[in-house]
């Protein structure tokens, strides 16, 4: 046998491989991108989650301790004064 029948043999062992096992190892990576895209969106969801959590707790303690500005009780105010200046 010559080194070009060698190499024939060679490459046609080469396409045999790529054949046979092209299958599995697409299968494998296209399984990894699931994953990849399911754990995508578990993580997206659990953050969606917690911050929805935060902002309604945040709404909830907004109302319980909400801020009044108005007097319950009428109060009786000094009417102002002009204030006397002098002239030089």
């Amino acid at each position: 046998m010559s080194r070009r029948d060698n190499a024939g043999i060679v490459g046609f062992g080469a396409v045999a491989c790529a054949a046979c096992c092209a299958g599995p190892i697409l299968a494998f990576l296209g399984g990894l991108g699931a994953i990849s895209l399911g754990a995508a969106a578990l993580v997206g969801s659990l953050g969606l989650a917690i911050a929805a959590v935060g902002i309604l707790g945040f709404v909830a303690w907004r109302r319980k301790h909400r801020t009044t500005y108005h007097v319950a009780v009428p109060v009786t105010v000094a009417a102002p004064t002009r204030r006397e200046t002098r002239s030089t």
